[in-house]
């Protein structure tokens, strides 16, 4: 059996998250502004940031720590967001045609980084940290001097006007802003039901010419679904609601009840009446309920109603990030994530068990960089301008310290825990400004607060995770050998 928790142990393990809830209700009651302006721009830069951040959680469960390096990640995306820019590549086209340029070079940078990684166990987050500034110096030189001393790039737009080096900042207004967050979900779903038809009959198809057997009736369910759906989107209501390229917070309250409601009954009616497991635990589906009940109740109050209608989420943007919480939580199911995690837990025992250990590693890595670079597409598209030497440089830093105010550890993160995160350090950052200009008449004081705070959260999570490494088996060492004597 498991020990379950003192409220004391609790609140000693949740420190951070706590003290940044205290600072983040705090701020924004000094701030003077609405909670409905806060949270308009804590679900923009929840859309601008989550999904970097999630990108963090693979390598903490393959046991690298927290990956400094990301920031190479975000690097390839640049080099593609700057071709695709110069080749006036416009809207989602552009975002698709940055994705398939970055993706590559984040997969062969994630290599490299995975490979040298191997060759430094124990001291990955340190070495991620000096590779950021290695590869931010190849970077420097690929755009201060390549692009137009080496490599003739005759832009005017994008260059400076001796012809060599790239300018400052790149406006996206024509190319990429706001390509993604504004794609209708009637297009997503337009788009998801070809690409389910179109793999359901290619798997069974290459089932058959392999002789192997067809689930015929699981392959029509899937087929049956996915065209009613797809007629759903017919109906002109429904038509009109989809087509919206950002919906407002309201409905997405409404929609999440509604559906937490549902799978919850669902469960309850498999378990029961379906499987028939007679010790299957009703309580946590009707408390799960419940809490979506008093959600959607809570709407009919006036302040929250007033701040749900005011904000409005880039619906597309947030389905990326769900869709990565889903794989995050998917992979741990698989023979890769299990593997994974085992090496996480212990490279010796791993590798007893026939487990390539530095090919696992090297995977881990790859998936992150790869995911850091789409991460920072997402957040360039949404900025809506390129700072060329400056975009990705605090990436890797303000990433994984909204990472740790979640309630992260360099051993274990979850997908809650980067979510909790964002939302608590990204509202600190909307209020702290505001906050030093109320109280104290200057705006930067809230500014080098936040930073201080960033820097801080990060220091206190690797100090911490030294003193369990050494400090604390060593006392614990200490004190069997004073009760031997």
């Amino acid at each position: 059996m498991t020990k379950k928790k003192t409220i004391g142990e609790w609140l000693f393990e949740n420190k951070v998250m706590l003290i940044f809830a205290f600072l983040s209700i705090g701020g924004t009651m000094a701030s003077g502004q609405s909670v409905a302006f806060v949270v308009n721009e804590l679900m923009t830069r929840i859309a601008r940031n989550a999904f970097t951040i999630l990108s963090l959680l693979i390598p903490v469960l393959a046991g690298m720590g927290l990956n400094f390096g990301i920031v190479i990640g975000a690097i390839a995306t640049q080099i593609a967001l700057f071709l695709t820019t110069h080749w006036r590549i416009a809207g989602i086209t552009g975002i698709l045609a940055t994705a398939a340029l970055a993706t590559p070079l984040a997969v062969f940078f994630g290599f490299l980084v995975g490979k040298l990684f191997n060759k430094m166990k124990g001291n990955e987050m340190i070495g991620g940290l000096v590779l950021g500034y290695f590869a931010d110096g190849l970077y420097q030189l690929l755009f201060l001097f390549i692009f137009g001393g080496v490599i003739a790039i005759n832009d005017p737009k994008l260059m400076i006007a001796t012809g060599i080096g790239v300018k400052n900042t790149i406006d996206l207004t024509e190319t990429t802003k706001y390509a993604l967050d504004t794609v209708p979900l009637l297009s997503v779903i337009e788009i998801a039901f070809y690409v389910v038809i179109a793999a359901t009959i290619l798997s069974a198809l290459f089932k058959l010419a392999q002789k192997q057997t067809v689930d015929w009736k699981r392959t029509g369910g899937i087929l049956i679904g996915a065209v009613v759906v797809y007629a759903l989107t017919f109906i002109p209501a429904v038509e009109r609601f989809l087509a919206q390229d950002r919906m407002l917070l309201l409905n997405a309250v409404e929609i999440a009840c509604a559906a937490t409601v549902l799978w919850q009954l669902w469960k309850i009616v498999y378990a029961k009446s379906i499987r028939k497991q007679a010790g299957f635990d009703v309580k946590r589906p009707l408390v799960y309920i419940a809490l979506a009940v008093l959600v959607y109740a809570s709407t009919y109050l006036q302040a929250v109603y007033d701040v749900l209608v005011y904000t409005r989420l880039p619906m597309t943007t947030y389905l990326c990030i769900l869709a990565l919480c889903c794989m995050n939580s998917a992979l741990l199911k698989t023979r890769l994530g299990q593997n994974m995690r085992a090496v996480g837990q212990s490279r010796a025992v791993a590798n007893a068990a026939g487990i390539n250990v530095d090919r696992t590693r090297i995977i881990a890595m790859i998936f992150s960089t790869v995911l850091a670079s789409w991460g920072q597409l997402i957040y360039l598209q949404n900025i809506g301008t390129f700072s060329t030497y400056g975009a990705h440089t605090q990436v890797g830093q303000y990433a994984i310290a909204s990472l740790l105010v979640g309630g992260a550890s360099v051993q274990k993160a979850t997908n809650k825990q980067a979510i909790l995160g964002v939302i608590l350090f990204h509202t600190l950052f909307i209020v702290a400004p505001l906050a030093g200009k109320e109280l104290l008449g200057n705006a930067m004081i809230g500014e080098y607060f936040r930073v201080f705070v960033s820097f801080g959260v990060i220091a206190l999570a690797l100090a911490m995770h030294a003193w369990k490494k050494v400090a604390k088996p060593a006392l614990a060492s200490g004190e069997k050998d004073a009760k031997k004597a």
